[in-house]
């Protein structure tokens, strides 16, 4: 048995998320029926993380298993005529039996993208911001992150995860032009919901509704009612997974 990576990127518009819903489309849905009818088999796949609705990839990885040994090029060729107009692969790589797509990866980054001008172009990638916020309040209130590993506030309720706890690496928001500015944030792992909850609650500082300090006592809460309204998933970017191979 031959394990494989597949690394894709898509548009998730009109998806239900990267999970298999009982009640609607997925990304994991589309993947896994083109690749059991290339295969002649049902094949299952593994994700290395849980987009939510509406929410985009530009990299996603999963993997599968193969009982015999795939031309990469070939099959990824297939799959991009397969696959929606909304999704893409860009390769696939033999990997280790034990390589695991969610579990081997060592960080994850989304960006988040916001804007004050009326968009429409570019309205589905973006959210939509009726006055500026304080950007440099932002920023120092992103920073205090680095100083917690419990995000419990952030999580959406009863998950089945065992523990909220997650290394944040970078979190920063940048200014892309004008009217423009992206929240980019870096960590071993996110909880659900968890980025369109800290962006939320950063705009509530950007806002003056909410102090850095208050922004602090969110997170030592531990509490989602405490939090901000979590901001919606069309502006929301997955753009990297690493792994240490």
């Amino acid at each position: 048995m031959q394990r494989y990576f597949i690394y894709m990127a898509y548009d998730g518009t009109n998806y239900h998320g990267w999970q298999i819903q009982p009640n609607g489309i997925s990304v994991q849905e589309c993947l896994m029926k083109a690749l059991s009818t290339l295969l002649q088999r049902q094949v299952d796949v593994t994700g290395a993380g849980r987009t939510d609705a509406g929410v985009h990839a530009k990299l996603m990885v999963a993997h599968f298993d193969s009982e015999i040994v795939l031309d990469e090029a070939f099959m990824v060729e297939k799959l991009n005529r397969l696959l929606p107009q909304d999704m893409v692969v860009y390769q696939l790589r033999a990997v280790h039996p034990d390589a695991h797509a969610r579990f081997d990866a060592t960080s994850r980054k989304y960006q988040y993208f916001v804007t004050t001008a009326k968009q429409p172009f570019n309205r589905q990638y973006r959210c939509r911001l009726f006055h500026k916020p304080d950007f440099e309040q932002m920023n120092l209130a992103a920073k205090t992150l680095f100083d917690y590993t419990d995000f419990t506030s952030f999580s959406k309720l009863h998950t089945d995860v065992k523990t909220n706890n997650c290394r944040i690496m970078h979190a920063e928001w940048a200014q892309v032009d004008d009217e423009t500015w992206v929240f980019t944030i870096q960590a071993d792992r996110f909880l659900r919901n968890m980025v369109r909850a800290v962006v939320g609650t950063l705009l509530e500082v950007g806002k003056g509704k909410l102090s850095i300090d208050g922004f602090r006592r969110v997170i030592e809460q531990k509490d989602r009612c405490q939090a901000g309204t979590s901001v919606p998933g069309n502006a929301l970017f997955l753009v990297d997974v690493t792994y240490p191979y």
